[in-house]
């Protein structure tokens, strides 16, 4: 098996996401130093020439593919020809210009959204294309379900080295918190944050988070300079009050969340160690282990400081019912999770109000 060594020319695909970012941090951290990156919007990976001009020029040996349209279900749900387009794109460019220019061993990062909405619990690799998908977002896994199967079929076909990992929802640094657009777990940060500086009547600071991050659905040029009861307004339109923050659903569904810096240790740790040959068509990562969302929402409120009460609203969607991954693959392959639940929430809590100071 050829190995990564500490100067070999590495390409980060999305290096400044979520999972990207997390990824250049654990390379760096491990004394890899020869990082490839592009900037967007100059650089668009969903335009073909773009991609290839990379490849052609920086003639990577390795490709960390952790770049996505995401969102959380409302995004999916509401961009959906976007999120199928580009995202198919995305994969398409960089899995075909990968084999074209003889990268050694590419690594896909996909989504655990891929398996069917009511497959049984936990997930197993094997249950992909065992059922119908969650509608809510199925233009995005369809996307990914293809991604993996240029991998798998490009390694058949062609001999390539091309290995998929499937996370759990992630978490931490660099995630996206517009409200409009968040995943459920940094939308509850931000809510109940807010919900904390306006219980505290703290309003430049709640100025400060509003500059530093948008809040979206069309409000953000109204709010930025918006006097006290504009702000109030709008945050309460948003269920977002001194007294109670009003949340998507029932809380019932379950959800198991990977701190991102986990996952990019098991990415860095199988890219240096594991041949597809081995992996197979994909390998879950996760903690193995999930909470309702009511439970999830609560410990974030605790952590928040914030006192006031939590409200559901029933006629927004829940989503899928639940999305355990099962992670025995990934633990006979000698990794597990280490950083807890509550420990994750603290640390995203923190980074999210260290960038307002």
């Amino acid at each position: 098996m050829r190995s990564m060594n500490k100067n070999s020319k590495i390409y980060i695909a999305g290096h400044t996401g979520l999972v990207g970012s997390a990824i250049v941090r654990k390379l760096k951290e491990k004394g890899y130093s020869n990082l490839i990156s592009r900037e967007y919007p100059s650089f668009d990976l969903s335009r073909q020439k773009d991609v290839e001009d990379l490849f052609a020029k920086e003639k990577p040996e390795y490709v960390f593919l952790a770049a996505a349209r995401v969102g959380g279900i409302l995004a999916n749900d509401t961009y959906r020809a976007d999120f199928i387009y580009d995202n198919l794109a995305i994969a398409m460019n960089v899995i075909h210009a990968a084999y074209k220019s003889g990268v050694k061993k590419l690594l896909n990062l996909g989504s655990s959204c891929i398996y069917p909405k009511l497959a049984p619990q936990p997930l197993k690799e094997e249950y992909l294309l065992s059922g119908y998908l969650e509608p809510t977002n199925e233009p995005y896994a369809i996307a990914k379900i293809a991604a993996i199967k240029l991998c798998r079929y490009f390694n058949e076909q062609y001999g390539t080295n091309f290995i998929s990992l499937m996370p759990t929802n992630l978490y931490g640094p660099n995630d996206n918190f517009i409200l409009e657009t968040a995943h459920v777990l940094p939308s509850l940060i931000r809510k109940f944050y807010l919900a904390r500086l306006l219980s505290e009547k703290k309003f430049n600071l709640i100025r400060k988070d509003i500059t530093c991050c948008r809040l979206g659905f069309g409000y953000d040029s109204e709010i930025m300079n918006a006097n006290d009861d504009v702000i109030i307004r709008i945050l309460n339109k948003l269920g977002i009050r001194p007294e109670s923050v009003t949340l998507w659903g029932t809380g019932a569904p379950y959800r198991e969340f990977l701190y991102v810096d986990d996952l990019a240790d098991a990415a860095v740790y199988l890219m240096e160690s594991y041949d597809y040959k081995v992996i197979g068509e994909l390998v879950n990562v996760g903690t193995g282990v999930d909470s309702t969302i009511r439970e999830i929402a609560l410990s974030v409120k605790k952590v928040i400081g914030y006192s006031g009460d939590v409200k559901w609203d029933p006629s927004k969607p829940d989503g899928t019912p639940r999305k355990l991954l099962d992670v025995s693959r990934l633990h006979r392959l000698n990794w597990k999770a280490k950083i807890s639940l509550e420990e994750g929430i603290r640390l995203a809590i923190n980074s999210y109000t260290d960038k307002q100071k």
